[in-house]
């Protein structure tokens, strides 16, 4: 316990300027460090992110009357009908309209049968 409050003590006292021959330290590689880790955030999470929606996007605004798709909540249907943001699904068991934002893929059955 002792060795750690040493320690600590003086990473504290180099910190304030009270340790002979400490000098202020430049900021620079603090800012660097900082700099690379947003970097790395961004092309780790946002970059992605963004990329998928767009695709999201794309698939959304090219649906066509007769795509199989996949809506949200698992549900498996095909276009019927497309007016305006809403899209009229038909199901095995009767039709359902949705918002076009509810599409989250095509059927991966259809597109391989195609």
């Amino acid at each position: 316990m002792n060795i750690i409050q040493t320690v600590i003590n003086q990473g504290l006292a180099q910190a304030q300027g009270g340790a002979p021959g400490a000098g202020e330290q430049s900021p620079w590689p603090t800012l660097i460090m900082m700099g690379l880790m947003m970097a790395g955030m961004y092309f780790l999470l946002i970059a992605p992110q963004r990329k998928r929606q767009k695709e999201l996007e794309k698939l959304q605004t090219e649906l066509a009357v007769g795509d199989k798709v996949l809506a949200a909540g698992g549900i498996y249907g095909r276009v019927v009908s497309i007016k305006d943001d809403r899209i009229t699904l038909e199901l095995d068991s009767g039709r359902l309209v949705v918002h076009k934002s509810a599409i989250m893929g095509k059927d991966v059955d259809a597109v391989v049968q195609a």
